[in-house]
């Protein structure tokens, strides 16, 4: 599989398939293809699906197989930003926001990943109920805005707002932290909890979570009275 992500800030990733190779994807995300890429949906299990209905994501995946020769198929994001093409090996699983994969190799296997801790089930908002993605392959990933990175070496951490999490790999561990003090709590504008991410390993953070604007509009929208 070769492909080629363009455009930007609402950016698709191109892939062109040999005869035989097979893309999966969520519901919804195909772009465009070739009149030879077949498609195919399936749930995976009663597991997988139920894993799936609990993150919110669709209960179905779609497979597209090309066949008879070469394919191609696109597929765009759904919200202004950027797409990554991260490698999923073995040994390197990574941890996802929840509407953050967008396609890969059918090599890469999706699980739904809840955090260790009861409090950051509770608490822990949008970073709840994650996404893990493991296996073999190329994996691409919807990230909200502009990307920064961090290199977390072992015990180091960050702090996070909720939300701001796109992506980090599975050898980093998240806990959630109670904003101190009633006038940082009452007056500060920010949300009660923030997510604490421990390394060892990398951390993608976005500068737009789409909730956040989502907020942001429909503050400036006028109310039917």
């Amino acid at each position: 599989m070769r492909y080629e992500v363009r455009g930007e800030p609402m950016p698709v990733v191109i892939c062109n398939l040999e005869n035989g190779e097979t893309m999966i994807s969520e519901a919804g995300a195909m772009s465009w293809m070739s009149p030879n890429m077949e498609m195919k949906t399936t749930g995976g299990g009663v597991g997988k699906v139920f894993g799936r209905m609990f993150s919110g994501e669709s209960l179905f995946q779609n497979r597209y197989t090309a066949t008879g020769g070469n394919g191609m198929i696109a597929f765009a994001s759904s919200f202004p930003g950027s797409i990554r093409a991260i490698e999923i090996t073995p040994e390197h699983p990574v941890i996802v926001q929840k509407s953050g994969f967008l396609a890969s190799e059918e090599g890469v296997e999706l699980s739904v990943f809840f955090q260790r801790k009861l409090a950051t089930g509770f608490f822990g908002g949008e970073g709840f109920i994650m996404q893990k993605l493991s296996g073999r392959g190329m994996a691409f990933i919807e990230i909200d805005g502009s990307t920064v990175e961090y290199e977390l070496k072992p015990g180091q951490q960050i702090l996070v707002d909720t939300g701001y999490l796109a992506m980090m790999d599975a050898t980093c561990t998240m806990d959630v932290k109670t904003v101190s003090g009633v006038k940082n709590v009452l007056f500060g504008g920010e949300s009660l909890f923030n997510t604490v991410v421990t390394g060892p390993g990398r951390v993608v953070l976005q500068t737009m979570p789409m909730n956040n604007f989502a907020g942001a509009i429909a503050k400036v929208l006028p109310s039917n009275k």
